[in-house]
């Protein structure tokens, strides 16, 4: 993998993938506003869920859910608002939640993949 860039996005294709495969639903991808970026948004049933992706080569550095501390978590949970409110349409009666996707590996394509689920 050339950069950091490209290794997220990789990160982001496999992490799509793997919910596309579980059956759910994708509904937006990088979607920014002026206070950030969702990588994805998905349905799953009634439910409306802002994925996190974190892709690293290793765990050097600790693991990849160390990186969404409170802060973080509290900037996605009000990036998930804004785009209920910039889609309405798709966000009307919606249970909300936030989840978590850690790709470990050199190759984000076969990497080990973690999904943390409803993290509140």
């Amino acid at each position: 993998m050339a950069d950091k860039d490209e290794r997220g996005r990789a990160g982001e294709d496999r992490a799509a993938a793997h919910l596309h495969a579980r059956g759910w639903r994708i509904l937006d991808r990088n979607w920014r506003c002026p206070i950030g970026e969702i990588d994805i948004v998905a349905e799953q049933g009634r439910d409306l869920i802002v994925v996190e992706v974190k892709t690293r080569r290793s765990e050097a550095y600790g693991h990849p859910f160390a990186a969404v501390d409170e802060r973080k978590r509290r900037r996605l949970w009000k990036l998930a608002r804004a785009w209920c409110l910039a889609h309405p349409d798709l966000a009307h009666a919606r249970v909300l939640r936030l989840d978590l996707i850690g790709i470990i590996g050199d190759d984000p394509a076969v990497a080990a993949l973690e999904h943390l689920e409803d993290l509140r």
